[in-house]
């Protein structure tokens, strides 16, 4: 096709992932912070092309999925690989014709649209047999997606959109867990370099724990001590599970300052009279990992104990505790440690997992 060769020159470049807490710096640094992750390699387009594996013939059915639709799921994941785009792409390629064809190679759809995405030849993506071959479909929604400036740090339903423009631009963001899972299998099965859907010993799917940007970030230097990032949502936002677990905290631990005495949680809390995280959740998830979310608005919607799926509402946003306004403080620990020596920064490693935080307002 020749969408993928243009695409393959344009994008044969080696896409480097660093994992975890340390960056880029502490690579080049040699540093291994604590809780730091090696870095994975994603091969160049031209070598990974060379090296793919040859495909099963016939798909199994994986979970919900028949054979059919995981055939397709494959066809946009292997043709991915084989342009070199970064496995955040496959997830958003995958949950993208999820949400347009439920991974059926349609004939047609809404006005002209056609095939795994349902796109149009109208709006110059191809002929209607082009569009009905998935390796041409998916390479021209790569094509697109590789235009657009900072797509790997968006949601995914915003990278999803910026594609597609669709009448429904928030229905993505529902099949990032499931488009996740399901690549994750194909690039077992066919043998692929699926950097960037794992890391820090992560299992299973990830998700935002809110949409929203990224405010006050990882121990910067005016905070030595934030050992999580400030997500600026607005009062009453749904906060989720980052990831499937079991609920470790629910606590309220908003005191004064000054004493230690208890501040409660049933006000908000203020960034020098008080102290604590408020009404906050822990999570632990596989791997050693724990996930924690303070500064909750009213008491949390999850119990000790209780397990929890990727995406499960547990709370919503709020200013109680050590807090100057409404937003999500988000916390990630290796090795089971609930404490600041267990902190990570969460924005490279929620990248890692196909769930980027935002780092700037889009």
């Amino acid at each position: 096709m020749k969408v993928r060769s243009l695409v393959s020159l344009i994008i044969a470049v080696v896409a480097v992932f660093v994992l975890c807490a340390g960056g880029l710096g502490g690579l080049l640094s040699g540093g291994t912070a604590a809780g730091a992750c090696l870095p994975v390699y994603l091969p160049s387009a031209s070598s990974t092309a060379a090296s793919l594996p040859s495909m099963p013939s016939i798909w199994p059915a994986i979970g919900k999925w028949d054979g059919e639709q995981v055939a397709n799921a494959a066809a946009i994941v292997t043709t991915g690989a084989q342009l070199g785009v970064p496995a955040r792409g496959w997830v958003i390629a995958v949950a993208t014709a999820m949400q347009e064809s439920t991974l059926r190679n349609l004939p047609g759809g809404d006005r002209d649209s056609v095939g795994l995405f349902q796109q149009r030849p109208s709006q110059g993506w191809g002929t209607p047999a082009q569009l009905q071959d998935p390796v041409y479909a998916a390479g021209k929604f790569y094509a697109k997606l590789l235009t657009i400036s900072g797509w790997q740090t968006m949601p995914l339903t915003e990278a999803a959109q910026a594609v597609q423009i669709s009448a429904y631009p928030d229905a993505y963001a529902k099949w990032e867990g499931p488009a996740t899972e399901l690549v994750a299998a194909i690039a077992e099965t066919a043998g692929l370099p699926a950097g960037g859907l794992a890391g820090c010993g992560a299992v299973g799917p990830w998700t935002q724990p809110v949409l929203a940007p990224v405010g006050s970030g990882f121990r910067s230097s005016d905070r030595p001590g934030h050992d999580g990032v400030d997500l600026s949502a607005p009062r009453g936002t749904m906060i989720r599970a980052a990831s499937a677990g079991t609920v470790r905290t629910v606590r309220c631990n908003a005191v004064y300052a000054s004493t230690g005495a208890s501040w409660g949680c049933d006000r908000d809390g203020h960034p020098v009279l008080t102290r604590g995280c408020g009404w906050y959740v822990d999570i632990d998830h596989p791997g050693g990992l724990l996930t924690r979310y303070c500064h909750m608005d009213q008491p949390p919607m999850v119990t000790v104990g209780q397990q929890v799926a990727v995406g499960q509402p547990i709370g919503v946003v709020g200013s109680t505790g050590h807090s100057s306004g409404p937003h999500l403080h988000f916390e990630v620990h290796v090795r089971g440690d609930a404490s600041e020596a267990g902190a990570i920064d969460p924005v490279p490693f929620m990248a890692a997992q196909g769930a980027p935080l935002r780092t700037r307002r889009m």
